[in-house]
């Protein structure tokens, strides 16, 4: 039995500059645990692999495409692969959410200049 907490695993340098922990890294999948304190988020980008995102806590704001919504925790969101995708948490809370892909990405995700 392999059995991790946030606690137990190194916070991951990333572009984005918010706190993950990669919890499993398998060539089959890969999961991350995401915090994101209020006022921050993942820059617009797209992953070469289907994106799963499972909130935890908080109530992010979740761009996929064209679509804007605000998810509650207990909601699980599928991004396809090649997709720009974001999350924000605009609220006063913390959101956590887990971010799953599948299969684990070969490389990382590109992001998607200003506007």
């Amino acid at each position: 039995m392999i059995a991790r907490t946030i606690h137990s695993t190194p916070k991951k340098e990333n572009p984005h500059g918010v706190e993950v922990h990669k919890m499993y890294d398998d060539p089959t999948a890969q999961i991350m645990h995401m915090t994101l304190q209020p006022g921050e988020g993942l820059k617009p980008h797209t992953t070469p692999v289907d994106v799963t995102f499972y909130v935890l806590e908080g109530r992010p704001t979740v761009l996929i495409g064209e679509e804007t919504k605000h998810f509650e925790e207990d909601t699980l969101i599928e991004s396809p692969a090649h997709i720009v995708h974001s999350l924000l948490n605009e609220s006063e809370q913390v959101a956590r959410v887990l971010v799953i892909k599948a299969p684990r990405p070969s490389g990382p995700g590109k992001m998607v200049p200003s506007k």
